[in-house]
């Protein structure tokens, strides 16, 4: 009879991973790119607009959107292209920087 492996948590591993400069660098941006998703999508939704839709406003096209909402195109939209969904869709652009309390 195999005995099982002990259960490890992730968290602890993934905090120890992301204290290496390169891989932490990596995360940010995939993190950046989903959060990007999630709020292009709620804000065309809240819009009660479909892709479609916020394409022509913006004058792109409905596949741009699509592949911004999926959260995986390697490309990161720019800033003027957030900042005309975000008009599309009733609200602004904002952009910030959070930075951790050194002790």
């Amino acid at each position: 009879m195999k005995t099982k492996k002990p259960f490890k948590l992730a968290k602890p591993f993934f905090k120890k991973l992301l204290e290496d400069k390169d891989i932490r660098i990596h995360y940010e941006e995939e993190h950046s790119k989903t959060e990007i998703a999630h709020v292009v999508r709620t804000a065309r939704l809240q819009a009660n607009l479909t892709q479609l839709q916020l394409a022509k406003l913006i004058g792109t096209t409905q596949s741009v959107i699509a592949r911004l909402e999926g959260g995986s195109d390697k490309r990161v939209p720019s800033i003027p292209l957030l900042a005309r969904i975000a008009a599309a869709c009733g609200g602004h652009f904002e952009f910030g920087f959070n930075f951790k309390k050194v002790s």
